[in-house]
């Protein structure tokens, strides 16, 4: 049985710790295990108070997850052991993989992010955690020990991407090791406690074809963006929150050339190109004295000094949309961006209320074809009741005519039906019309294969 100095010595977190020379790493105790186990909240609270009377900060910081993994295992043991604490090895497994989680990763809802069928994790406060699995919410059985815990996690995760969260900054969006993106929002603009909201991504890269597969699209459709993506045509992704304007995006940069040098700008990366030539760029908040703000207007006029091809930004939706049009219209065609919004129609309205809240010297028959000269398509994507996602309309512009945008419907949902799997089960549909696209699909030597992919 080892006393406190032993003990010390064996968990490896002195200032100048000894060499260990305890028995080989217990075997019993095993880390990322499934089975659901319950540990009285008592019992775990001795152990961790006990733990964490022996770690130092700095040393726990400098290890690698491996020797941390055999020192929490073995202190758990011997305090359980020296304190008569009444687990047995699973239970014991469980606190030393909590307390694992506190130190490197996200606390009780790290197992959320092994587990790829959620899609979201929504924490809303210490004791309300829900996910989001094949479309659907649920409430899980997670739960934070109290506020501080879920305020010091918060802390954390802004701090891993230099970003900071407190009352003078109570809002931050980040990102975690495994590109999932997170939103914090604190006290006092959070009424009850921290909020923690995170966006998982697929591990493995979802191509167009990816796509067809789980209906999101059919094959002509799908054919026909690669001819759009290939052709250099500016295409604005439109949709509501979580309907897959990211994921669709990132499947059709598939078919970029490998030559093509692509610059991405984001609030916080989350946009993962299937290309080898990308710098990705991302904003900076305003430092604790209120200076050092690079928003994505200061990257977008940064960008155009970088010899682009094509700049993509992650989400439109402040002053850098001139800057953005104006890229698009001054030789970076093939460029790409998502808008929210609920239709393709809705897309450019919200494109041109852009443009006239932060150029005020605009008139709005500028604007419109500002608008009209700079864009080639709207992909406009949906999320159903169900949690399906596909895209719901494809439409190019046209160009301009009087006060109003000209624009034509290409491709269409033509049905409805839906099942209780995760892929939509409706059909698509396109509208025979000759594609205003065909002059610079003929540029780059892909007329043949869009009238071969259209019927018009």
């Amino acid at each position: 049985m080892f006393g406190k100095k032993s003990l010390n010595t064996v968990v490896g977190f002195q200032e100048e710790p000894d060499e260990w020379q305890g028995p080989e790493e217990p075997k019993s105790i095993k880390f990322g295990a499934t089975e659901k186990i319950t540990v009285a909240p008592e019992y775990a609270e001795a152990v961790r108070q006990h733990f964490f009377k022996l770690v130092n900060p700095s040393i726990a910081a400098n290890m690698s997850k491996e020797d941390l993994i055999g020192k929490i295992t073995s202190a758990v043991m011997e305090i359980v052991d020296s304190e008569k604490i009444p687990l047995n090895w699973k239970e014991q497994g469980v606190i030393a993989q909590d307390l694992l989680n506190d130190m490197m990763g996200i606390g009780p809802i790290e197992v959320l992010l092994l587990d790829d069928e959620v899609t979201d994790i929504l924490v809303n406060g210490y004791d309300s955690v829900y996910i989001e699995r094949f479309g659907e919410l649920e409430k899980t059985g997670l739960e934070f020990r109290d506020d501080q815990h879920v305020n010091g996690v918060a802390r954390r995760i802004a701090a891993s991407v230099g970003r900071r969260i407190d009352e003078s900054n109570p809002m931050v969006d980040a990102r975690l090791l495994d590109g999932s993106r997170v939103n914090i929002i604190t006290p006092p603009l959070s009424v009850h406690g921290t909020i923690i909201s995170i966006r998982k991504f697929p591990k493995n890269k979802i191509s167009l074809s990816g796509l067809v597969e789980k209906g999101c699209l059919s094959s002509q459709m799908a054919a026909f963006l690669e001819i759009a993506t290939g052709a250099h045509l500016n295409i604005l992704i439109s949709g509501g929150t979580g309907a897959g304007k990211t994921t669709l995006l990132n499947a059709m940069s598939e078919n970029i050339g490998d030559a093509e040098r692509i610059v991405t700008i984001e609030d916080a990366v989350e946009i993962d190109l299937l290309k080898p030539h990308v710098v990705s760029l991302e904003t900076r908040q305003r430092n604790i004295e209120g200076t050092g703000e690079v928003s994505q207007r200061d990257l977008l006029r940064n960008a155009l000094r970088m010899r682009p091809d094509r700049i993509i930004i992650g989400e439109v939706r402040g002053a850098e949309v001139h800057e953005m049009l104006e890229a698009m219209n001054t030789g970076h065609d093939g460029s790409m961006s998502t808008v929210h919004a609920n239709s393709a129609r809705d897309a450019l309205l919200r494109i041109e209320n852009l443009l006239l809240t932060y150029r005020q010297n605009f008139n709005a028959k500028a604007v419109r074809r500002q608008i009209s000269s700079a864009l080639d398509l709207v992909v406009h994507v949906t999320r159903d009741y169900k949690g399906h996602r596909h895209i719901e309309t494809i439409t190019e512009v046209v160009g301009v005519e009087g006060d109003t945008v000209i624009t034509q419907e290409l491709f269409a949902v033509k049905e409805r039906a839906r099942g209780n799997s995760s892929s939509f089960l409706g059909g698509f549909e396109q509208h025979k019309i000759r594609p205003h696209c065909e002059a610079k699909a003929q540029k780059y030597g892909l007329e043949v294969a869009l009238q071969e992919v259209m019927v018009w």
